[in-house]
């Protein structure tokens, strides 16, 4: 391996670099790593030099950091006198004074450095010697004397592996009694209640387990879980027992907290307490899966387990999804679960049992949560994957002043894959949508496709509101960029303006199945005259969370794109 040299005369620093034939014309002379262990005797010089090195360097910040981290880890090897353990507590003390912007860096490095000495025979004497001087330190730490983060703190503490004894050996001499290691520990009970004082929680929590510092009770724990120092408070439970981890498993449950519940039951063998866990932890995967319409993810989770499968045709009745009831029903034989629940008189299951058709309408599954296609008074819903028909649309469209146009795809779970190809294109009025087959037009006539979608997309003449579907475009509006407080996407935004959110539990369905399913087709639609209709809703009117009085600056937003004529139009 070759040498890492440091330049440090005229005021360049050049870590890592390659060594020269001669010196540069800035004078600088090559440091080897044995002239460089010379300097790094003297703590102070060592510690000024590595900011120097890492301030003049001229790599960026991180590969800096690493090449100056594995010069320390040569230096400490190369056996500092009186040893790298003790070396390092003595850096330490230096450390504070190179400035808080690098104090905690360095002192993250020089402590990382010692790991791969902790296995070191020549250097187990000189580990033994420095917990002292280390225990010394961390009162100094803990009285503000030196100044280094908490977070230091706790890491010396492991480095050193330090115990109460070397504690009470720093606080009252080599020569202990019982009470002086009672007098160490309520030393740093002491401290520890100032830590709790200051929500320093975490530290609190690290130094009562290292030292077992019988304090504090179920409000503590408490505390923790309500400032979201969930591990601290695990480690804290486990240290107090298991009767503490019953109760924190039972807080969990309380607040919905099912994985975590759930791995602490595994983890200290509680499931003859808490029985029931672990099927709950599974519902609420199902739950969030179904919420962000990851029905097959949802099915694969459910791993054929009959009550979770149950369950997921629950979330699918519940959520409207009638074409998914249906499917999972045939395909699991789960027909008489639904009839079940039938007899619990439940609107929505006596629909679905009632039907004739497994498509059931949206609007007797959804209630009133949702917004319905009927209530934007849509008259029709024309699917195109003709060339005629696709004609025929452009030249409706062009006539309109505004429109609204989205996108689906086939979703693709696997990670790290490519996302698949736009689908389908739906472009609305207010009036009529029209939903493009893209895969089908594109096979047909690509290029028609593509000047027929440039016509619509590069016209001056028509408002396009959408969230940019194409890489070309003039006159697009993203409707969102009105609203900045705005949460929960177009579905959010549709229930701030209009009232209603949108069901969006089909948007991971399969899009590139065909024929689509009616329900398909009318979420697919509804996506793209929504938009028409809020920025009817908003025009003109005072903007969303703003003042009364304050027009909605629309204008501003309008952009256009428009690139090569003869390059394709992208989606």
């Amino acid at each position: 391996m070759g040498h890492t040299y440091l330049h440090s005369a005229g005021g360049r620093c050049d870590v890592g670099a390659q060594p020269p034939v001669q010196s540069d014309v800035t004078g600088g002379r090559p440091v080897t790593d044995r002239s460089f262990l010379t300097v790094a005797r003297q703590s102070a010089t060592f510690m000024y030099l590595l900011k120097d090195c890492y301030l003049y360097g001229t790599d960026k910040a991180t590969p800096k950091f690493k090449i100056l981290q594995l010069q320390v880890k040569r230096a400490l090897h190369n056996d500092p006198q009186p040893g790298p353990f003790t070396y390092v507590v003595q850096c330490m003390y230096i450390v504070p004074l190179l400035g808080k912007t690098h104090a905690e860096g360095f002192s993250h490095m020089l402590i990382s450095s010692l790991r791969h000495l902790k296995s070191v025979k020549s250097v187990q004497k000189d580990f033994l010697d420095a917990k002292h001087l280390a225990a010394r330190l961390i009162l100094d730490i803990v009285a503000s004397i030196v100044p280094h983060e908490e977070r230091i703190l706790i890491k010396l503490l492991e480095a050193y592996d330090i115990k109460l004894r070397d504690m009470a050996d720093a606080l009252y001499g080599s020569e202990l009694g019982d009470e002086d290691l009672v007098k160490a520990k309520e030393h740093l009970k002491q401290y520890v209640q100032c830590l709790m004082e200051s929500e320093s929680y975490v530290t609190a929590v690290n130094l009562i387990t290292r030292f077992s510092i019988q304090c504090y009770d179920e409000s503590f724990l408490t505390k923790l879980i309500e400032n979201n120092h969930l591990e601290a408070a695990e480690k804290w439970a486990v240290f107090m027992g298991n009767e503490m981890i019953c109760l924190i498993i039972q807080k969990y449950l309380d607040i919905k907290m099912l994985k975590r519940a759930n791995e602490l039951v595994k983890q200290h063998d509680l499931t003859e307490k808490f029985p029931d866990v672990n099927y709950l932890y599974k519902e609420s995967v199902l739950k969030k899966l179904a919420e962000k319409g990851c029905w097959d993810i949802a099915e694969v989770r459910a791993k054929k387990e009959t009550k979770l499968m149950e369950y997921l045709v629950y979330l699918a009745m519940e959520a409207g999804y009638m074409e998914k009831v249906e499917e999972l029903c045939q395909r699991y034989s789960l027909e008489g679960y639904v009839n079940s629940l039938g007899k619990h008189k439940d609107q929505r299951y006596l629909s679905y049992i009632n039907s004739c058709s497994p498509a059931v309408p949206e609007e007797i599954c959804c209630g009133s949560d949702y917004l319905d296609l009927k209530e934007l008074i849509l008259e029709d819903i024309i699917w195109v994957d003709e060339i005629d028909g696709l004609l025929n649309a452009i030249s409706y469209i062009e006539a309109c002043k505004i429109i609204g146009v989205d996108c689906e795809w086939k979703p693709n779970f696997e990670k790290g894959s490519k996302p698949n190809k736009v689908s389908i294109i739906q472009i609305a009025s207010d009036k009529k949508a029209f939903i493009f087959d893209l895969i089908k037009l594109y096979e047909d006539d690509p290029k028609m496709l593509d000047s027929c979608f440039r016509r619509i997309m590069c016209s001056s003449n028509i408002l396009k509101l959408e969230l940019k579907c194409f890489q070309s475009y003039e006159m697009l509006l993203d409707i969102q960029k009105l609203f900045k407080g705005a949460t929960g996407g177009l579905s959010g935004l549709s229930k701030k303006i209009l009232g209603a959110g949108l069901n969006k539990t089909r948007r991971n369905s399969n899009w590139e199945q065909r024929p689509l399913t009616q329900n398909q087709k009318e979420y697919a639609a509804l996506d793209a005259v929504v938009l028409v209709h809020i920025f009817h809703h908003v025009k003109g009117q005072p903007q969303f969370g703003v003042t009364e009085g304050c027009k909605v600056e629309w204008k501003s937003h309008i952009v256009s794109r428009v690139k090569n004529s003869r390059s394709p139009l992208r989606f």
